[in-house]
C-alpha cells in the first residue's frame, strides 16, 4: 500500500508563500471545558479533540526502513509519535494497556494508512517479563529495534499533598515510569544497531514540580538522569540516548487523572497546552539521522516555561 498524499497549505495566490501562524492562537486555549474520565482516559470523549498530525504532519522519508518500539503508544503523544515515525517510513510495534485496545486500533489504523506495519501489543511494563516479552516480540516482528521510545506513563494529581499519595499509587507510577524503562532499556539494548536511538519522555515536572504531582514529578526526574548516564555508557557503540521534557499536553490523561481541566496549560508562556502533534517533530528528529551527534540531551518543548 502506497502512503497517502501529505497534507499540504494552500499557497497564498499572489506569491505562492506560506503564511505562518501564530502559535499562540493555532491551538484551543483555556477555558477548556471541564470534563472527567476514568482512568486512563480515551481520546473520543475529549472536547476538544487532540490533534495528533492526522491531517497536518508530513513525512520526508528520514526514517525509512527503520523500526520503531513505542510504549504508551495508544494515544496522546505516543499516537502522534506512531503516526510521524509511520509517514518517515518507519515500521510500529506500539504498546497498550488491554482496556485501551480500541485506542491501538486506531493508532495502528493512521501508521497501516502511511504505508507501514503496525503491531499492536498489550502489555503492562510494571512487569518484568512483559518487557521482555515485548522485546523479543519486536525483534520476531521486525529483526531489530532501531528506535526505542519510553513514552508510557501514569500519574495522578493529589491536590491535598503527601498524605494522600497511598503506597499503591507511588509503587504504580515508580514502576510505570522507571521501571519499565530501565528494564525495556537494558532488553532491547542488545538488539539496537549503530545509528540507533533511545528517546526516552520526560517532563517540565522534572525542573518545575508541581506540588499536586509530587511522586510524578519525581520520577521524571530520574528519567533525566538515567537519560543523561545511559547516554554516556552506549556512546562508543554509536547508539544515542536523548528525552523530550513536554510542558502542558491535551491527552486524554489530563481528564483521567486531573480534577480541573479548565485552566490546563495556561501557565505557559505561550498561554494554553500543547497538542500531542506538536510534541512529535521532536521525537522524529532525535530519532534520525540529523541528529546524529546529539546524545545525552533533553529537548525541552514546554510552550515557554524557561528550564535549566
Amino acid at each position: 500500500m502506497n502512503p497517502p498524499a501529505n497534507p499540504s497549505s494552500d499557497p497564498s495566490p499572489d506569491n505562492g508563500r506560506r503564511e505562518t501562524e501564530n502559535p499562540v492562537t493555532k491551538h484551543p486555549r483555556p477555558k477548556l471545558p471541564d470534563q472527567e474520565q476514568a482512568h486512563p482516559g480515551w481520546t473520543g470523549p475529549m472536547d476538544p479533540p487532540p490533534d495528533h498530525g492526522e491531517d497536518s504532519y508530513r513525512g520526508s522519508g528520514l526514517l525509512e526502513g527503520l523500526s520503531a518500539v513505542v510504549t504508551g503508544g495508544d494515544s496522546g503523544i505516543g499516537r502522534a509519535v506512531c503516526l510521524a515515525f509511520a509517514r518517515e517510513g518507519a515500521d510500529v510495534l506500539l504498546t497498550h494497556l488491554p482496556e485501551e485496545e480500541k485506542e491501538a486500533a486506531e493508532t495502528s489504523r493512521l501508521v497501516e494508512e502511511a504505508g507501514r506495519r503496525a503491531v499492536a501489543v498489550s502489555c503492562d511494563i510494571r512487569e518484568e517479563e512483559q518487557c521482555r516479552a515485548l522485546v523479543e516480540r519486536a525483534v520476531s516482528e521486525f529483526g531489530r529495534i532501531n528506535i526505542l521510545v519510553n513514552n508510557a506513563a501514569y500519574q495522578m494529581s493529589q491536590p491535598d499533598g503527601i498524605g494522600s499519595i497511598t503506597t499503591e499509587q507511588f509503587d504504580r507510577v515508580m514502576k510505570t515510569n522507571l521501571y519499565g524503562m530501565f528494564w525495556l532499556s537494558k532488553m532491547a539494548l542488545p538488539h539496537i544497531p549503530e545509528g540507533g536511538s533511545i528517546i526516552n519522555s520526560s517532563s517540565v515536572q522534572a525542573y518545575k514540580p508541581s506540588p499536586h504531582l509530587l511522586d510524578y514529578a519525581m520520577t521524571k526526574s530520574a528519567i533525566v538522569a538515567f537519560t543523561q548516564g545511559l547516554a554516556q555508557m552506549v556512546a562508543s557503540r554509536g547508539v544515542r540516548v536523548n528525552a523530550v521534557a513536554p510542558g502542558p499536553v491535551w491527552t486524554p490523561l489530563i481528564p483521567a487523572t486531573m480534577p480541573d481541566t479548565t485552566e490546563f496549560g495556561k501557565q505557559a508562556p505561550l498561554g494554553r497546552p500543547a497538542q500531542p502533534a506538536e510534541m512529535a517533530p521532536a521525537y522524529v528528529f532525535l530519532a534520525s539521522p540529523q541528529a546524529s551527534y546529539i546524545t545525552a540531551e533533553i529537548v525541552n518543548a514546554t510552550g515557554g516555561t524557561p528550564l535549566p
